[in-house]
C-alpha cells in the first residue's frame, strides 16, 4: 500500500539556542527581511543545523524520537560561542559559532543514528564539512543586495555564549518549520 502525502512529514534536526542570543538572532532575521528583502530564514527559528531536512513517514518517528534521545544521552551540555559574523557568498550572511569538538560530535552522533538507523544521510552543503552558524539570511538574498548586506555587517561586532543542554526535531506544518520534540544532552 503506497503512502500518502499526509503519511510523511519534513523534519530537520538542530540547535536552538537560548535568550538573549535567540531574540538577537530572530532580530536580525527580520531586518534582512525589511532592509534587504531576505525573507526566507524567517521561516525556523534561528538555529544551527545537526541534520539537514528529511523525509520520514509518520509511523516512524516515534522510533526516531526514541533514537534521538538515546543519541542525546549520550553526549555531555556545552558552552557555545558566537563570534561575530561571517559569510558563505554570494547569498549567505550569519552568525560564527565558534568550532567546539564535543558539537562536532554530537553531529557526527546524530549522522550516524540517521545513517544507520534510518538509511538518511545528512546531505553536505557542497561537500563543506560540518560548519555550525546560525543563518541570518540566504537562498532570497539577492547577489546585488549580499554586498550592500555584507558591508553593513561585515565590521559589526557581536561576542556571546550559551549553555546548550539540548537538541530539536524541527517538524515543517505547511509554511514554517516549529519545535516539535527536544532532545537533553548530558549534564557537565
Amino acid at each position: 500500500m503506497k503512502s500518502s502525502q499526509a503519511d510523511i512529514g519534513l523534519y530537520f534536526i538542530a540547535v536552538v539556542p537560548p535568550e538573549p542570543v535567540y531574540q538577537q538572532a530572530q532580530n536580525w532575521k527580520e531586518h534582512f527581511a525589511s532592509q534587504y528583502n531576505s525573507k526566507a530564514s524567517l521561516n525556523s527559528p534561528p538555529h544551527i543545523t545537526l541534520h539537514m531536512p528529511f523525509k520520514m513517514k509518520e509511523k516512524k518517528v516515534q522510533l526516531l524520537v526514541d533514537e534521538l534521545r538515546d543519541a542525546g544521552s549520550q553526549h555531555q551540555s556545552l558552552t557555545l560561542k558566537i563570534n561575530g559574523f561571517d559569510v558563505f557568498p554570494p547569498r549567505v550572511v550569519f552568525l560564527n559559532v565558534v568550532k567546539h569538538l564535543s558539537l562536532n560530535t554530537l553531529q557526527e552522533g546524530i549522522a550516524q543514528v540517521m545513517k544507520t538507523k534510518f538509511n538518511l544521510f545528512n546531505a553536505d552543503y557542497r561537500d563543506r564539512p560540518f560548519h555550525p552558524h546560525l543563518t541570518l539570511a540566504f537562498r532570497d538574498l539577492k547577489k546585488d543586495k549580499f554586498e550592500n548586506a555584507w558591508a553593513e555587517f561585515e565590521q559589526k561586532t557581536y561576542n556571546e555564549e550559551f549553555f546548550l543542554d539540548r537538541f530539536w526535531l524541527l517538524k515543517h506544518d505547511g509554511k514554517r518549520w516549529k519545535k516539535f520534540e527536544s532532545f537533553s544532552l548530558k549534564k557537565e
